[in-house]
């Protein structure tokens, strides 16, 4: 098994940091539903800001509302304002990697979505792994 890229929220903006909350990352239902992130999701969080890298899981916000918030113990790891990567993974077998297409979005200043994105990994007839970043969305629908 190996583990790959699930999904990906990359340069998302920290809205609010939460110290007393008791964990996780509070993030909009919108933006994890059209990449496949789901709540009690663990995820990688690594902040482009200042080079923290931390594990937590996820927790849904409002819909619509655009929120990035490190709660807990994670939120000694990024200020507001700090643009981060929220990463989840999966594990598979080798043979899959043509299968998983993951969906990435970035985002504008505003936490609104700016490319819409996914990774396309394979292997050529000649058995050399092939890997493209690519529009859109692996099913071809316009996002």
């Amino acid at each position: 098994m190996r583990k790959v890229v699930a999904a990906k929220l990359h340069g998302i903006i920290v809205t609010d940091a939460n110290l007393n909350y008791s964990g996780s990352i509070t993030l909009d239902p919108n933006h994890c539903d059209e990449v496949g992130i789901y709540p009690l999701e663990f995820v990688d969080i690594w902040n482009k800001s200042s080079g923290a890298r931390i594990s937590t899981y996820v927790i849904f916000g409002e819909r619509g509302s655009r929120c990035c918030v490190l709660n807990g113990a994670a939120a000694r790891t990024c200020q507001v304002g700090d643009e981060v990567i929220i990463c989840s993974s999966a594990y598979i077998e080798q043979n899959q990697i043509a299968e998983i297409k993951p969906r990435v979005l970035t985002f504008n200043p505003d936490n609104s979505v700016r490319e819409r994105l996914f990774y396309d990994a394979g292997v050529a007839d000649d058995g050399a792994t092939t890997f493209a970043v690519r529009q859109g969305s692996p099913d071809g629908n316009i996002l």
